[in-house]
């Protein structure tokens, strides 16, 4: 039934999977995608938007790094929106309403599309092994698929426990089984495993809500995309979705299911995310607040169905219908579904190297929820450079790692694999100490060159960049050449309450204003003029902006950076024996011995391991 043996076995459809499947078999190597139903390849399991704070980064870095995410996003959104505009760029995040069945339909279609693709609809039980080194799986059929690498992105499936209210059955997903016997497999073979836990909201039917009592919430008025490609387009029109809030009454409705609570009556014990928690931590953890918002999203174009976003739960389904029903504009409300938490296993991911392959089978990688992430886009981003880094493995290439300040995919897998992670981990903009570097505008800058040298940016990508970087410098040069005069510029600094000049000065400082924008610029007849002749588009006069408004902050981060490659150029060397080093602390030998990193960078970032530890590493090494 298969080829005798593949390059790359991605296990699991998901958003890790679908990545991890293109990234391989774009860049040639012979793939084989399994999963339990191929018709869910791609599902949005909880929410169906993509992006938001730092995930809507990783969305641009996939797509610059030629991912599927962003077109997939684009070419199936219902709303769009860039969050945190009233502050810097190095927080902008945009974020897209998706449309979960288009999503899913636009995944499997694109990956079928994919040549070197292969797909086989089974549940995987095991791994086959020789040695230390992965040759393939086995499925539940008893089927035995060789594979040189396999990428597993298991998401919530395995040994899955679906909880509502007092009752549990075994589940991946609502309506789907969940995986057994991996787990014991990786178990037996040295891994550690653990628990989490998350959890999803009713979805109800929108033909019963009155949204007259609801706070509209629109996209943005001129919407942005993904993808630095030119083949996907902005919205032209958008779908609403609406906010509405919890009360007291709410919360009293809430609470009288609470002895029935898996979350309080100790059925669950696993760690849930501290930043989606459901709606009963939140009225428990923060009883001083009357309400908490909820926002009412559309599943689709076309469909009724609606998404309670802040209403996760897994209490009773007469308890949460009963409080919904308390919620302004939900007094009539119809529940599609109610909703649930669920328990899964993953392996803490401290037994990752860089690349995502484990440290105790050679071939093996992990992605995605089985790493402790929780989010599509952390999981997406994950699958990707796994997908790279089997083919990379397979054809004998030098891996593709990512820097701390080159990507939020690098400080992600960064801080996955160096400190771990006892609760779903998400990425946030605090977690980027290059942030400033690491903007959503950007990514192409920083992530095409590198990919493209891989073979999988396309020839295309990288030529949009590279005129996109020409046209930037060019517009750059043009604003520290050009001089304005006061009789041009004062009328404008006026306007925005900005201090007038006496004399004739460079464009660039009147720009370099906080409160003067490029539209201001554009009103000045040459400048509008160079943008016209020069064809620049919002992107390049976005680029142009950022870069001589920030161009203080950019460069103090960069000098930071490149302190920081320094010791990033330290290697240790494998099987390094810390007890030999007598003036390490007992917790920094324990911790070192534990996640062996690789270079004196990685190991300072260890938690425990305190500065003075790195001064007795870098004198023992002649540093």
């Amino acid at each position: 039934m298969f080829e005798k043996e593949y390059d790359v076995i991605v296990v699991g459809g998901g958003h890790a999977g679908s990545e991890a499947a293109a990234a391989a078999a774009n860049l040639g190597s012979k793939t084989l995608l399994i999963t339990m139903n191929l018709q869910n390849i791609g599902q949005m399991s909880c929410n169906p938007a993509m992006g938001g704070i730092a995930k809507g980064q990783i969305i641009r870095e996939i797509d610059a790094l030629g991912g599927y995410s962003g077109i997939v996003s684009d070419n199936t959104a219902i709303q769009f929106k860039m969050l945190n505009k009233s502050k810097g760029p190095a927080m902008w995040s945009p974020r897209v309403q998706s449309d979960r069945m288009r999503f899913a339909e636009a995944w499997r279609l694109m990956l079928e599309g994919t040549k070197n693709l292969d797909f086989y609809q089974e549940m995987v039980s095991g791994i086959l092994v020789e040695g230390e080194k992965i040759v393939g799986v086995k499925t539940s059929l008893g089927i035995e698929v060789r594979g040189k690498t396999v990428v597993l992105t298991n998401g919530t499936f395995l040994n899955g426990l679906i909880h509502i209210g007092e009752k549990q059955f075994g589940g991946g997903r609502a309506g789907e089984r969940a995986a057994h016997g991996i787990t014991k497999e990786l178990v037996d073979l040295g891994f550690e495993s653990g628990r989490m836990k998350t959890g999803t909201p009713p979805r109800v039917d929108g033909r019963s809500l009155d949204f007259s009592k609801m706070i509209v919430q629109p996209g943005d008025v001129s919407p942005e995309k993904f993808s630095y490609l030119k083949s996907t387009k902005p919205l032209t029109h958008q779908r609403d979705c609406h906010m509405s809030h919890t009360s007291l009454e709410v919360h009293d409705l809430l609470r009288e299911g609470f002895d029935r609570s898996p979350m309080f009556n100790g059925t669950i014990n696993s760690v849930g995310p501290r930043y989606c928690p459901s709606i009963e931590d939140k009225i428990n953890r923060f009883a001083d607040k009357d309400s908490h918002q909820l926002f009412v999203e559309p599943e689709g174009w076309d469909t009724v169905e609606y998404y309670v976003n802040g209403f996760s739960t897994s209490l009773p389904e007469d308890v949460q219908f009963k409080a919904l029903r308390s919620v302004k504009g939900f007094e009539n409300v119809k529940f599609f579904r109610p909703g649930y938490a669920i328990e899964y296993d993953f392996f803490p991911p401290t037994q990752l190297r860089h690349t995502l392959e484990t440290k105790n089978i050679k071939g093996l990688y992990f992605a995605g929820q089985i790493n402790g992430t929780t989010g599509y886009e952390e999981a997406a981003s994950q699958g990707l450079m796994a997908g790279i880094n089997a083919h990379l493995k397979v054809k004998e290439q030098q891996p593709l790692i990512i820097k701390r300040n080159e990507a939020y995919i690098g400080v992600l897998i960064d801080d996955l694999i160096t400190k771990g992670t006892e609760e779903p981990y998400r990425m946030f903009t605090s977690r980027a100490e290059y942030r400033t570097l690491l903007r959503q505008d950007n990514a192409d800058f920083r992530l095409t060159p590198m990919s493209h040298n891989i073979g999988l940016a396309s020839d295309e990508r990288l030529r949009l960049m590279e005129e996109k970087k020409q046209k930037s410098e060019a517009f750059i040069d043009f604003f520290k050449e050009s001089s304005v005069t006061p009789e041009v510029i004062n009328p404008i600094l006026e306007e925005k309450d900005s201090a007038i000049v006496k004399q004739s000065d460079k464009l660039f400082k009147p720009l370099s204003r906080p409160n003067i924008t490029m539209q201001d610029m554009q009103k000045i007849d040459f400048v509008t003029s160079y943008i016209n002749e020069h064809d620049l588009d919002h992107e390049v006069l976005q680029q142009t902006e950022i870069q001589i408004k920030y161009a203080g902050y950019i460069a103090k981060e960069k000098n930071n950076a490149d302190k920081l490659n320094r010791l990033e150029g330290i290697k240790i060397p494998e099987g390094f024996d810390y007890s030999k080093l007598k003036s390490l602390s007992y917790e920094a030998k324990e911790k070192l011995s534990a996640i062996k990193p690789v270079t004196v960078s990685q190991a300072s970032r260890i938690s425990g391991v305190s500065p003075n530890d790195i001064s007795v590493m870098l004198v023992y090494m002649g540093r």
